[in-house]
């Protein structure tokens, strides 16, 4: 007689919690000029909370690491952490520090501009994520970021290797010193220009969006699979996402939808990602789960407001439409 496990998918996210300024306009002001907007909104975001709240509304045991300030920022983000599904017991208020904020300018076509200020997400330590060592000794997945200390993602890394579990790893903000970190991901998850400056190769101008699966792609990608990552998964947006391991390369094509805000689809990404491989998902398939549910996050507006259920993501799979 076999016994089936129903234990919940385990996953903890050591990374960002910040407070989100989104501001809309028919389209993004050049460099010195005002431009009236649409509409104003503030939501909770961050995109560790962002991906620890994706991965809860899909059902997954979320637990989340980070540090806020003592403030009314805190109390907000903290109350939609819980409300998402998101177990906060190892994130520390610091009376030191404010909580991070950040400012996002949306136009009619959903995309963006974004400018994070970290604060207290710089203050995040070791010994936060020593605080989490008991939960992350049995977690299926840890998923970071880099808006909090580098310091403190490579110890999160290390702690992570120690203990055997697998890791996500979203270079975003890449920056060039975070190459080395690269090594320690099962799965690294650059955008198109994460991927571009961690591997030193330039976009090719007016191309990168127009051909399924460039030379671009593949020599970004052999590149970062240099750099150590079992696998790696480059975020293209509307085109989908190109995945590059030890079988090859191959592009998971995106889903049709009709944009409103792109600024939480690749945290939606890395959050279902998580999901998919804490299930056992094969690779490719794991990356249309995650596909689907970055898709349904451009059709909402605000950051965590956007994240789908598992439910909405299992719908919309059931009629979705691949961009060809």
């Amino acid at each position: 007689m076999s016994i089936v496990s129903t234990r919940r998918p385990r996953i903890v996210v050591v990374g960002s919690i910040v407070f989100d300024c989104v501001a809309k306009a028919d389209r993004l002001p050049r460099k010195g000029e005002t431009v009236l907007g649409r509409s104003f909104g503030m939501f909770s975001g961050g995109k560790g909370a962002n991906q620890a709240v994706q991965a809860a509304r899909l059902g997954a045991e979320v637990y989340m690491v980070g540090r806020v300030g003592q403030d009314s920022l805190a109390d907000h983000v903290l109350k939609n952490l819980k409300a998402g599904g998101v177990d906060t017991r190892y994130i520390k208020q610091d009376p030191s520090v404010a909580t991070g904020a950040c400012g996002i300018h949306v136009d009619a076509a959903g995309d963006n501009t974004i400018v994070i200020v970290p604060e207290a997400n710089l203050a995040c330590s070791p010994e936060d994520v020593d605080a989490a060592r008991e939960v992350l000794a049995s977690a299926d997945i840890l998923l970071c970021q880099f808006e909090i200390a580098m310091p403190t993602v490579a110890y999160a890394l290390d702690v992570a290797a120690e203990l055997g579990v697998r890791v996500v790893l979203n270079p975003a903000p890449a920056q060039p010193a975070s190459t080395g970190l690269c090594s320690r991901a099962t799965v690294l998850t650059p955008n198109e220009t994460e991927a571009e400056l961690l591997a030193g190769v330039p976009l090719p101008s007016g191309e990168s969006n127009a051909r399924a699966s460039s030379d671009w792609e593949i020599e970004v990608s052999s590149r970062l699979l240099g750099m150590g990552p079992q696998a790696v998964v480059i975020t293209l947006g509307n085109r989908g996402a190109y995945l590059a391991n030890g079988a090859g390369g191959r592009l998971i094509p995106a889903y049709q939808v009709s944009p409103v805000d792109v600024t939480a689809a690749g945290d939606a990404f890395n959050g279902a990602l998580a999901v998919a491989m804490a299930e056992s998902r094969e690779m490719t398939q794991a990356i249309a789960f995650a596909n689907a549910a970055g898709a349904l996050a451009t059709t909402r507006a605000g950051s965590q407001p956007s994240l789908a259920t598992r439910r909405e993501v299992e719908d919309f799979l059931r009629n979705a439409v691949v961009v060809s």
